[in-house]
């Protein structure tokens, strides 16, 4: 395995912002300290990763990326997705079971796993919460999670039975595993296409309430205080869904959130057009929601920016508004979106997107972790300063359904370093 030096720029992770060389040797940091590329330690073979004016910081951890994998493959394969992800400086994503057939077995975990061998970031396997995500029957967690599956969800559904939720919890509480939730009370927002408001009013597309998300929310709070477990709220995109999860984490509850890009970037007036590239689950809500999931990231309540990465293949996502399925690109943008849209110094965007998420998704011993002399080298270097166009046509992913084309985003990834070797080189992955 080649040595690497990444020189010239300031390194940030979990202890703060400082100066440095990286030098990297058999995956892992080899030494960390200012000089190192002057000095004979960067020995006559090492492959040189500019970094001036650039921050290096450990690899980005994406909770809730859909990378269609088995059954869905003319959207999006688990090599292209994990291709998106490294430009996007992702080291670890987790991929989401609904999958066709979904990932509710020991076999379809391995063949996930199986699938990934050598692709350009780890990809962490999360399971359903219920047999086929029916939410009838639980999957065999302790058969999973004895494979390493640490999170566990029904995403794309949340699982409506309460009862079966409690089981679901004082199962998993002996297990050391979290239950992410898809906050969606199914008969409340049956027949919804936007989210219920003036716009969808307007336009006479039937709505989704908040309250259709915030009940569930509130239940399993509740659940959670019941039995103990460890409950992820998925996608946050209402202003009282944060504000309960900031009185839980008050309370001491086991309760941790996310907020996807879309729902702190774009209102439902976006969907003015018809255009269903607006279209996603939980749906665009209104400036008030996306001011609240900008403070709840900024004050910490929401502990993480996950994609919610749904690519669609054009041919099904071009239908009609009312026709066509949720979901937007989201793992080469959601770095830029943060740094041009959120208020925020870039040490706290980095702990949103990268150590944060690591812990949540029990992968901090690899990734998210500081950059420290033997640590392992999941690294990104960033320039945040770089100005850049979103063009569908660039993106790596198979499917093409961002909301952001022809926006001018501010921050880059240069390089993205996995187990020491680049997965990305000057802003081109790396084959």
């Amino acid at each position: 395995m080649p040595e690497l030096l990444i020189v010239g720029g300031d390194l940030v992770d979990e202890s703060g912002r400082r100066r440095g060389d990286v030098l990297v040797r058999d995956g892992a940091i080899a030494a960390v300290g200012e000089g190192i590329g002057d000095g004979a330690a960067a020995g006559p073979n090492v492959t040189v990763l500019d970094a001036g004016g650039c921050i290096v910081a450990p690899g980005l951890v994406d909770l809730h990326a859909h990378l269609r994998q088995p059954g869905r493959e003319e959207a999006e394969t688990i090599e292209t997705g994990a291709r998106a992800a490294a430009l996007g400086g992702y080291t670890a994503i987790v991929a989401m079971p609904n999958t066709e057939p979904a990932i509710d077995s020991p076999g379809i975990v391995r063949e996930v796993r199986d699938l990934a061998a050598g692709v350009a970031c780890e990809v962490l396997v999360a399971a359903a919460i219920t047999v086929g995500r029916r939410g009838e029957q639980l999957s065999p967690m302790a058969e999973l999670a004895a494979l390493g599956v640490r999170l566990f969800t029904d995403d794309g559904n949340g699982v409506q039975d309460a009862r079966l939720m409690r089981r679901a919890l004082e199962y998993a509480s002996g297990l050391d595993i979290t239950l992410a939730q898809h906050c969606e009370d199914e008969i409340l927002a049956a027949g919804g296409h936007m989210h219920e408001g003036e716009w969808s009013s307007r336009l006479g597309i039937p709505g989704i309430p908040s309250e259709a998300e915030e009940v569930m929310v509130m239940r399993d709070i509740a659940l959670s205080r019941l039995t103990g477990g460890r409950v992820h709220f998925l996608h946050l995109s209402t202003a009282r869904s944060v504000a309960l999860v900031a009185a839980a984490k008050a309370e001491g509850l086991r309760i941790t959130a996310e907020a996807a890009p879309h729902h702190f970037t774009l209102t439902d007036a976006e969907v003015a057009a018809f255009d269903p590239v607006f279209k996603v689950n939980p749906p665009l809500r209104s400036r008030a929601d996306v001011d609240a999931v900008r403070a709840g990231l900024a004050a910490g309540t929401i502990d993480a920016i996950a994609t919610d990465h749904a690519p669609h293949a054009p041919e099904v996502k071009e239908a009609p508004f009312d026709q066509a399925p949720p979901g937007m690109l989201g793992l080469e943008t959601a770095l830029a979106l943060a740094l041009t849209e959120l208020d925020l110094p870039i040490e706290q965007v980095l702990g949103l997107l990268s150590w944060r998420p690591a812990v949540i998704a029990g992968c901090r011993a690899d990734h998210g972790g500081p950059i420290l002399e033997g640590g392992p080298a999941n690294l990104c270097v960033i320039d945040p300063e770089a100005a850049w166009v979103v063009e569908p046509g660039q993106l790596a992913s198979r499917s093409r359904n961002t909301p952001y084309a022809g926006r001018k985003l501010k921050g880059r990834v240069r390089h993205t370093i996995l187990a020491g070797t680049p997965t990305v080189r000057d802003g081109e992955a790396q084959q």
